[in-house]
């Protein structure tokens, strides 16, 4: 193309040269000047066409003299985008493990996932696979107390004592966004003790509404402080709507539940057997639970919980005994309780309460109130349980109550000046009052309890708690009868995982 070009500058310069003789033979002075301005034209076209094939000549060569960039892998590139960030179901909550999600969150997790993930959360870490398929967490909880009881004129009753509320290990994980899975063991009180273990699954209605169904050893969801975990409550003890209108196999029954979840609202029902015992000579009790809740005021700052719940259970040939001692002044003395004197020939029994309360900024209140009717054979009358508290907190240190409006219960605070990371923690201040009344029988006792107590927060996962209790019982049966008072002083340091 260049030699081209040269050859047709040479024909133009020697027509140029030639153009004087030509112009003097046979030409007019018109006839020349358009011949000037034509060759002209033709010169400048020439001297464009050069100066463009010089300049990417003169691009080729830098470009093929210059290192070629390297791409960069598209592992690399995903992993320079910013973590997805998964709200959790309140802001004032720990998130919730990979157990207590809700589809959605497994699926967004799922979604941002870039090579083998680890994340430091309430202690332990949460591991996800390359893919985002797999999630594991370990899990644990250590609570050890400390209780000491005077003023009673019972010196049974006027002890110190220590014990291990809970010590227990486990794990939780999930598989995709639906396939979930939880397993713990407590250690407490020199036994071994299954307690949380279930598969599940997960998955949406709508928009809105979400659901799981659990198969395994399930903990009840029944009363308010009775579904919080031991690890959450805001006292040292359950209060005795919790602990005392139970079913007869406890906390734990191995089943199946559904639970669904609406904007500020839930519902779930259970069917269970016993809980794991190792026992299978004669049929299991069953029993048939359910319990609700719903938020009909819920803001930034403020809440309001009102809560219904049930069960019924027809008793096994094996668990016809009835007799109750429910501790009403600490677990740890287990001298202070309240009796319903033997009891024998129970058939089945039918539980109920109600809930109501809520919170405004650090402030909350919580009233329940349920009922317990034994029916007994050999015609004798039915027996019933009654209970019911009132509780209250107030954070001083900003925090909102760590209420959980996804299942109506109370989890780990959010403490927004951690100890750890050289602030004051939070600190909350309590008090209940909780009274039961077993005397519908004619050896049944009654008492109440009153309780103050402070618990400092140095982190999500680490607190310490002390409650002051002042007690009352009157029992008609056992060690300790007549009308009693006393005072007892528990303490507790609390790590959960």
């Amino acid at each position: 193309m260049t030699s081209s070009l040269l050859r047709g500058g040479c024909a133009a310069l020697a027509l140029i040269a030639a153009t004087p003789a030509l112009a003097a033979e046979a030409l007019t002075n018109a006839d020349l000047a358009d011949l000037v301005r034509a060759q002209a034209a033709q010169i400048a076209t020439l001297k464009a066409r050069l100066d463009k094939l010089e300049g990417h000549n003169a691009a080729m060569a830098a470009a093929q003299s210059a290192p070629a960039p390297t791409p960069a892998p598209q592992m690399a590139q995903r992993e320079a985008a910013p973590p997805l960030k998964v709200s959790p179901f309140a802001p004032q909550i720990v998130p919730p493990g990979p157990a207590d999600i809700d589809v959605a969150q497994a699926r967004a997790i799922a979604a941002n996932e870039v090579g083998l993930k680890t994340e430091w959360g309430a202690g332990l870490p949460v591991f996800r696979s390359a893919d985002g398929v797999f999630t594991y967490k370990p899990r644990g909880r250590i609570l050890v107390d400390v209780s000491s009881t005077g003023g009673s004129k019972y010196q049974g009753r006027n002890t110190t004592t220590t014990g291990m509320r809970a010590l227990r290990l486990g794990l939780e994980g999930g598989v995709g966004p639906h396939f979930f899975y939880q397993f713990e063991t407590d250690f407490s009180e020199n036994e071994v003790d299954i307690v949380t273990a279930f598969m599940g699954w997960r998955n949406k209605i709508s928009n809105k509404i979400d659901y799981d169904v659990r198969v395994g050893h399930l903990f009840n969801d029944r009363s308010f402080e009775g579904s919080t975990g031991s690890d959450s409550t805001p006292f040292l003890e359950r209060s005795t709507v919790s602990t005392a209108i139970i079913p007869q196999r406890g906390f734990y029954g191995i089943g199946i539940m559904g639970r669904m979840f609406g904007p500020n609202w839930h519902a779930s029902v259970a069917v269970t057997g016993d809980r794991v015992d190792g026992e299978q000579a004669t049929n299991d009790s069953r029993t048939v639970s359910a319990r609700a809740h719903w938020n009909p005021i819920k803001t930034d700052t403020s809440l309001l919980h009102v809560g219904l719940w049930g069960f019924d259970e027809a008793l096994s040939s094996a668990a016809t005994t009835l007799t109750r001692n429910t501790v009403i002044g600490g677990r740890f003395n287990g001298a202070v309780r309240v009796s319903t004197g033997e009891l024998l020939g129970g058939r089945s029994t039918t539980g109920y309460g109600v809930e109501l309360g809520g919170y405004t900024g650090g402030l909350w209140v919580m009233g329940e109130a349920g009922q317990r009717i034994a029916r007994l054979d050999a015609g004798r009358p039915d027996f019933k349980s009654k209970a019911w508290s009132v509780s209250t907190g107030l954070f001083l240190t900003g925090e909102l109550p760590p209420y959980n409006p996804r299942l109506g219960s109370f989890g780990q605070p959010k403490v927004l000046d951690p100890v750890l990371s050289g602030g004051t923690g939070a600190i909350e201040l309590t008090a209940r009052y909780e009274n039961l009344d077993y005397t519908d029988l004619i050896l049944g006792g009654d008492g109440w309890a009153a309780t103050l107590g402070v618990n400092w927060y140095l982190n999500s996962f680490t607190r310490f708690q002390l409650n002051g209790i002042q007690w009352h019982t009157d029992n008609r049966s056992g060690a300790y009868t007549g009308s009693d008072d006393g005072q007892t002083v528990s303490a507790r340091v609390g790590v959960t995982f």
